[in-house]
């Protein structure tokens, strides 16, 4: 199994590194977060590559085509009027590849001038902790896993990120514009832009956010069960409606209703069980603390046999729907049932 990292700790070691002159010379570089990754991929180039991203001291493979030869062609070749030279490699399955014991004896010894950075991008990383090659090459390495960011550090920069914009928004619409993007801040950030650019005064609103930023689909089946859940079973229908024209996959969003349903369902059970938010969380392997909260206060409108019989119909409907020659008619069905749970 992949060693677990802090999600904010993995970024900052490698801003400090960077602060202090002291980036080292082999990293892993993997996890949820892309902008994060890309920053600090970014942050490195600029500290070995202060000059651009020449030939001579910037060197990029794709894992799927490069070789152990220019791996070490690349380790062995001098650093040309600079003191680092950047070995960046994407997608190379080190863990499953023929090269690695030939790799595991590269990072061995890595002169102090190289800097490889290995990026797990499209390839999971996998490494077996019972291998000896896998144990040794992390062993060498700087593992930065990117994981999605905690909801506070989110919060705190969604505002930094208005501030700089000459805009302030309050925590509580911060913490609903993490809601409604999924919390990634590769998403964010070009909705901070949009919303920016939208609001014409200095405090942006919820009004603001709602008027040019799209929900994720699991937002929005959210809102969808909360309105069953609050009996207003027209306001429910008006919003499947609304997905099945935006052209929805009716099998998409079978899966999101069903997902929330059950979610629904857990939260109901901990509060039965006086077990409370950090079991949703760790149950349901839910991000953010405001989205358990959400599901914390919509299950408290109703009961648990609601959400076990509610769980059963969109496990039947799920299974009309791969022989159904009229999907969409099979989701509007299940919504006027729920309606009734």
């Amino acid at each position: 199994m992949p060693p677990k990292s802090k999600p904010v700790d993995g970024y900052k070691k490698v801003a400090e590194a960077i602060k202090a002159g002291q980036v080292g010379t082999f990293y892993i570089f993997h996890g949820e977060e892309r902008y994060l990754l890309e920053h600090n991929l970014f942050a490195i180039r600029g500290y070995c590559c202060p000059d651009g991203l020449d030939a001579f001291n910037y060197k990029r493979f794709e894992g799927a085509n490069v070789s152990f030869d220019d791996l070490e062609d690349a380790v062995n070749t001098l650093p040309a009027f600079a003191e680092r030279t950047l070995l960046e490699v994407h997608d190379l399955d080190v863990f499953n590849s023929s090269m690695k014991p030939e790799i595991c004896d590269l990072v061995s010894d890595l002169p102090e001038y190289i800097c490889f950075v290995l990026v797990f991008d499209t390839v999971p990383f996998k490494p077996d902790g019972r291998v000896k090659t896998d144990k040794e090459i992390l062993k060498y390495a700087e593992v930065i896993d990117f994981a999605v960011q905690r909801q506070d550090n989110l919060v705190q920069w969604i505002r930094r990120h208005f501030t700089n914009a000459g805009k302030s928004i309050s925590n509580s619409d911060a913490e609903y514009l993490v809601l409604i993007t999924g919390g990634e801040m590769s998403a964010l950030i070009n909705e901070i832009g949009k919303v920016t650019a939208y609001a014409l005064g200095n405090i942006i609103t919820r009004a603001d956010i709602d008027a040019v930023v799209s929900p994720i689909l699991d937002t929005v089946a959210y809102k969808l069960t909360d309105a069953l859940v609050r009996r207003e079973h027209a306001y429910a229908m008006r919003i499947l409606d609304e997905l099945l024209q935006m052209r929805e996959a009716p099998h998409k969003l079978i899966y999101s209703i069903s997902l929330k349903m059950r979610q629904l369902l857990a939260a109901r059970v901990c509060i039965e069980s006086k077990s409370g938010r950090n079991s949703l969380i760790e149950m349901c392997d839910i991000r953010h603390e405001f989205q358990a909260k959400l599901l914390l206060d919509t299950a408290r409108k109703t009961t648990l046999k609601n959400c076990a019989d509610a769980v059963l119909l969109c496990a039947q409907t799920a299974h009309e729907l791969n022989s159904s020659p009229e999907p969409a008619a099979r989701l509007t069905e299940l919504i006027a049932k729920l309606a009734f749970v």
